[in-house]
């Protein structure tokens, strides 16, 4: 079983990371849901605390969430995901409709574009560069422009270097598994069962987003019936970690309006 964690009390909601993202990368947001919800997180399989090969298709890690729910006697769930997360959260829902009460999907989209496409593969040539070369922060110089916004890597330079420095520590089974991971992206294409999602669904873009091209957001949100849709602005694609507080205040809103 992959690794997952619970904490708090009340409503569950489920915590899906984004591509390159583990568990405690949540915490700015889950430490807040805490107090309202029992959040689990979970690393998927080819992350950070779930080490080794990941599927080859990302709808397989639909099963490992499934299992998880199972495994905690969890009848039904909020969703809360981010990019990769959030193709693993539709499916959920998709699949799996008494599983998910609700679902809020943040800088995720409907499938890949041909220029998303080539984002990834350049992810991968670094991530294969990182791990064959002396500097494994490589990845991290590659990645930083796209994920975050120009302001945020301004105010936060110093972090910035720290947070390479971190990458470039990280065992190699890791970069192993974000390879893994990176391939699997060509199975990203959600379109044909995005219509079988029957719950409560709000889908956030962020206006800044540098990988997830706006009208993919939106091809999300207009692809599941019902579903809302809003931007959070100045915010780019690792909108969890550069404005936790306005995840966390749409969380809270949503949520709790849906478990009314």
């Amino acid at each position: 079983m992959i690794h997952h964690q619970t904490d708090g009390k009340g409503p569950p909601i489920l915590l899906l990371n984004g591509i390159a993202m583990t568990a405690p990368s949540w915490q700015p947001v889950a430490a807040p849901l805490t107090d309202h919800f029992t959040v689990i997180r979970c690393d998927l399989r080819g992350q950070l605390l779930s080490p080794g090969s990941p599927p080859v298709d990302v709808g397989e890690h639909v099963v490992d969430v499934v299992e998880i729910l199972d495994h905690l006697g969890v009848e039904s769930v909020h969703v809360l995901a981010t990019s990769f997360g959030g193709a693993v959260g539709a499916l959920v829902a998709a699949r799996h409709p008494d599983r998910v009460r609700s679902l809020l999907s943040i800088a995720s989209a409907d499938g890949f574009t041909d220029v998303m496409a080539d984002e990834v593969a350049r992810w991968r040539e670094a991530t294969v560069r990182s791990l064959e070369g002396p500097d494994r922060g490589v990845l991290s110089d590659v990645l930083e422009p796209v994920v975050y916004s120009p302001a945020y890597v301004e105010a936060h330079r110093e972090e910035r270097v720290l947070r390479r420095r971190q990458i470039a520590a990280l065992p190699t089974q890791w970069f192993e598994g974000l390879v893994g991971l990176l391939d699997s992206a060509e199975s990203f294409s959600l379109r044909s069962e995005l219509g079988a999602v029957r719950c409560p669904t709000l889908v956030v873009a962020a206006e800044l987003d540098g990988f997830i091209p706006l009208e993919r957001c939106r091809g999300l949100a207009g692809a599941i019936p019902g579903a809302e849709f809003r931007i959070i602005k100045g915010a780019g694609h690792a909108v969890v970690v550069e404005q936790p507080e306005a995840v966390v205040a749409l969380a809270l809103e949503f949520f709790e309006v849906t478990s009314a």
